[in-house]
């Protein structure tokens, strides 16, 4: 990989509400993709694949729930 991706953006998972940590948690789940197929043009051609795949959005919707756990535990579940 030529590129260096930042896993966690500004190196911090602190974030000023819990939309920002959701937020931070999509765009976490994003990079992870990202990092796992690197070439755009075949994550292009998988996008249609997942899209109509209701077992893969699920997916999807997991690996945000992770990352938002994460950075949750990591703003000290807002109390």
């Amino acid at each position: 990989m030529s590129e260096q991706i930042q896993l966690i953006p500004n190196n911090s998972l602190i974030t000023n509400s819990p939309e920002e940590g959701r937020q931070l948690a999509v765009k976490m789940a994003r990079l992870i993709i990202k990092v796992t197929q690197p070439g755009a043009e075949a994550r292009e051609k998988l996008r249609p694949l997942y899209a109509n795949d209701a077992k893969m959005l699920i997916a999807i919707g997991q690996t945000v729930a992770t990352e938002f756990a994460t950075s949750a535990a990591a703003n000290n579940y807002r109390r």
